[in-house]
């Protein structure tokens, strides 16, 4: 894990504030992942690479799904399978991808989908 300051676990209790509410300042890419899971394990050093190469514009927020009542976010946000990353702007996901992808592959997602 990172020691990035644009890079922070989140909960159910506070995924509003710091996901919702902070995509409204800046776009917040949020990490569904569990530990027990190869392709989450595998996204994660490419997830913080891609937020190391955003210097601050973009953030990540990391849902470990097994903790606590996490699972209910990816309830909410109708997740079938993990990884997913969903990307939140202005309060809205703006777009989503499943399963372990290349640093090339995000840099275009995020390009696609977040106004920087």
């Amino acid at each position: 894990m990172s020691t990035s300051p644009h890079i922070f676990d989140v909960n159910l209790e506070d995924f509003d504030a710091k996901v919702i509410e902070a995509s409204r300042q800046r776009p917040i890419l949020v990490d569904l992942w569990a530990d027990w899971c190869p392709p989450c394990l595998a996204l994660a050093p490419v997830l913080d690479k891609v937020i190391q190469h955003h210097d601050g514009a973009v953030a990540l927020a990391k849902v470990e799904v097994d903790e606590g009542d996490n699972m209910k976010i990816a309830g909410r946000h109708q997740v079938r399978g993990f990884p997913t990353i969903l990307l939140f702007q202005d309060g809205e996901v703006q777009g989503r991808f499943s399963s372990a992808q290349s640093f090339q592959f995000v840099i275009d997602f995020i390009t696609k989908h977040a106004r920087l």
